[in-house]
């Protein structure tokens, strides 16, 4: 099987064990937003964001490395070797932030014992899954790493709904909820795949090699992490928590674009790294990259086009503010896949320094964009800061890649065109000529809808094509 179908298939297996389970989520957020205030919901995604900018310096992102370097591995005794340096490391790491953690937390904050116990048990549950995550990769379990998700998926939504149905518990509930389901799913993993037989001594050259190759990932991980931090934090104390829950409920369908890409990026960080032995990888990386581009891009269009239809079902009135910035962060939720593409290149590479420096900068100027303007804009300043920062992010990296590979350019003008009448679409609610005459407004989001629909389909006919060819394949062969 050539790469690209192998690619493929892998990004089907991730689907598969991702997908039903993220679509019940979105079907609870009725249930989130009925149940919890903006207030409670912007603390929850507050402590959420704040772990994923911790779980990186915790464990220095050793498992990425250990997943890259699993790639390379051509025995047994090599796979142990590496494994046994991660878990060394991310044990010392987990510890030392647990005492942390907990001092700092009863000394600078007036959070309860169990709050604090909740959120130091939701970030350590964060680091074994992905852990979990990534040893299962790395050993080339595809179908086991999507297993793992669909059971991580069920398990989280059952217990949030007992959590927030059934005991009431709020905002802390829910960080008990994914604290177990977390625990559960990492544990039956690392049963599966027999973990303890991967425990081996100290190697240290390997040790610094794999630090070497890790450290410069968090930089660009953390950053990512400030960007979303920062303008939840900067929010919640200069304008209010509501305000940080109403940007975290926009934030919510933006968020479906890096969901259904992430499942082809999981897969193409191990097909860009195993690709580089072969003569045809320029042809390979342009040819992936045309695909995942126009993908993106319909994913973009079709999910603002039809956002006016289920905005209202799914969303709770009070929330209702949300709906404006909803546009402005799928733009920059867009830019942001495409640079974590260029990403996966960089890492197949092994230049992992790039990558953090890119978005050192943008962080920086994120943070000054949101101070300088939140007063005056609030939400709209969260936005626009984030759109800004990607845009940087993207730019630069793609300049840099061509250090290593030319990336041919698709035409960029027909999109832009029809970005911005499915755009005017979406806002044209507020328009009084439109706004006040319903059946016109729904003439208007029907015509969008199938615009952004029927243009996806054109440009991205070759690649659905292959898709089901892959899927067919499949199923005849069982």
């Amino acid at each position: 099987m050539n790469q690209k179908k192998q690619l493929m298939k892998n990004t089907i297996i991730i689907a598969i064990g991702k997908l039903s389970t993220q679509v019940i989520s979105y079907i609870l957020l009725p249930l989130y937003t009925s149940k919890l205030s903006p207030s409670e919901y912007g603390n929850y995604d507050f402590v959420c964001t704040l772990s994923l900018f911790l779980c990186p310096i915790i464990t220095l992102l050793m498992e990425e490395s250990m997943f890259r370097y699993l790639i390379d591995a051509e025995s047994k005794k090599q796979r142990k070797q590496i494994i046994s340096q991660t878990i060394i490391y991310t044990l010392f790491g987990t510890v030392l932030f647990t005492i942390l953690g907990a001092v700092i937390m009863n000394v600078w904050t007036d959070y309860s014992a169990t709050y604090i116990t909740a959120i130091i048990t939701f970030v350590i549950s964060n680091i074994l899954i992905g852990l979990s995550n990534a040893l299962s990769r790395g050993l080339g379990k595809i179908k086991l790493y999507s297993v793992s998700n669909f059971i991580l998926g069920i398990s989280t939504i059952i217990l949030n709904i007992v959590f927030i149905l059934g005991i009431n518990a709020g905002a802390e509930g829910l960080l008990w909820a994914n604290t177990i389901a977390n625990s559960f799913t990492a544990i039956v993993i690392f049963a599966i795949l027999k973990l303890p037989t991967y425990f081996g001594k100290l190697n240290k050259p390997l040790m610094v090699d794999m630090i070497k190759y890790s450290v410069p990932l968090v930089p660009n991980s953390i950053s990512w992490s400030i960007i979303n931090m920062s303008n939840r934090l900067i929010l919640t104390n200069m304008v209010s928590s509501a305000a940080n829950g109403i940007y975290a409920m926009a934030s919510k369908f933006p968020n479906i674009i890096s969901v259904v890409y992430g499942y082809f990026y999981t897969a193409w960080k191990e097909s860009a790294a195993r690709i580089l032995k072969e003569d045809n990888k320029n042809e390979y990386y342009n040819s992936i990259y045309h695909d995942a581009k126009r993908f993106l891009y319909a994913i973009t269009i079709c999910l603002i086009a039809v956002m006016p239809f289920v905005f209202p079902i799914f969303i709770n009135e009070t929330y209702d503010e949300a709906y404006i910035y909803i546009p402005i962060i799928m733009i920059a939720t867009y830019y942001s896949n495409l640079s974590s593409f260029y990403g996966g290149i960089f890492s197949a590479y092994k230049d992992t320094k790039i990558m953090g420096s890119t978005t050192i900068v943008a962080a920086i100027l994120n943070i000054i964009i949101m101070i300088v303007f939140v007063n005056k804009f609030e939400i709209y300043a969260a936005c626009f800061s984030m759109l800004i920062a990607n845009l940087i992010v993207y730019f630069y990296r793609k300049k840099k890649l061509k250090k290593y590979i030319k990336l041919k350019e698709l035409k960029w003008k027909g999109p832009m065109l029809f970005l911005t009448i499915i755009c005017l679409a979406y806002y044209a609610k507020y328009f009084p000529a439109v706004g006040e005459n319903p059946v016109l407004l729904w003439g208007i989001n029907i015509l969008s809808l199938l615009i952004a629909i029927l243009y996806s389909l054109a440009n991205n006919w070759r690649f659905i094509k292959g898709t089901l060819g892959v899927v067919l394949e499949k199923i005849k062969r069982k």
